[in-house]
């Protein structure tokens, strides 16, 4: 069974206020986009990689990772294509780019953003798609979680019931294309991650949860990058997990 890593790398960063998306930021010495794609090129479950990449930037991208596309960084990134202007129309430009794949296919989504992904989160994903259609990466919420309404605690649901999710998420691929071909026909249709897609349109596939890592951070705002540096330069690092 192929296992294909997909790397949205869409975003242009505009919370981070950098003038370059940033994916293409350094941390640690090289690009964020390049810790992402080496977390899967180095592991041994992923055959193929998939980069969607921002709109006017996917040159850079292709330079960026030419090792990768050759045998001198395991040649695993088979294709860089151009993404949405959401993080649902980069999935559905992966979801093209994938249409010859059979429906069995094993896919991870991951966030470019989270350049410290460990390999045994790679691993749970995928020991959990062996008998799951849907995986979901979550961690313990350790703060107190409220939904607020108009400004009032509308609710304040057992902070033990709750996860935080990351990436990668991964998925059966022919679950994927049917989530997404029924939010194609709801008018209302909004996610802002991909386990969403398939909970709110195909209720019916149970998503596996396991568990994440601290060190998986999303890099989003300027604070983001400071403990990123200081992750990169900690002596556990992502390639010591493979």
């Amino acid at each position: 069974m192929t296992t294909i890593a997909v790397v949205l790398a869409g975003g242009t960063g505009r919370r981070l206020g950098a003038a370059a998306p940033k994916q293409l930021l350094e941390v640690g010495g090289r690009p964020i986009l390049e810790h992402a794609v080496a977390a899967f090129a180095g592991h041994r479950g992923i055959d193929r990689i998939l980069v969607v990449m921002a709109r006017g930037h996917v040159a850079a991208a292709a330079e960026l990772l030419a090792p990768y596309r050759t045998g001198r960084a395991g040649g695993k990134v088979s294709q860089i294509i151009e993404g949405g202007a959401t993080r649902s129309e980069s999935t559905l430009a992966a979801l093209a780019a994938l249409a010859d794949e059979p429906e069995e296919t094993r896919v991870l989504l991951h966030d470019a953003a989270r350049p410290f992904l460990p390999g045994e989160v790679i691993d749970r994903c995928l020991a959990a798609l062996e008998e799951h259609q849907a995986v979901a990466v979550g961690v313990p919420a350790t703060d107190t979680i409220v939904a607020v309404r108009d400004g009032l605690v509308e609710s304040m649901p057992p902070r033990h019931t709750l996860s935080r999710f990351q990436t990668p998420q991964g998925f059966r691929l022919g679950v994927l294309r049917k989530a997404y071909e029924a939010a194609a026909a709801d008018p209302d249709f909004a996610a802002t991650d991909d386990c969403g897609v398939v909970h709110r349109y195909l209720p019916q596939v149970p998503i596996r949860v396991v568990d994440g890592d601290e060190r998986n951070l999303k890099v989003t705002h300027p604070l983001d990058l400071v403990l990123a540096e200081h992750l990169a330069a900690s002596p556990r690092s992502p390639e010591e997990n493979q």
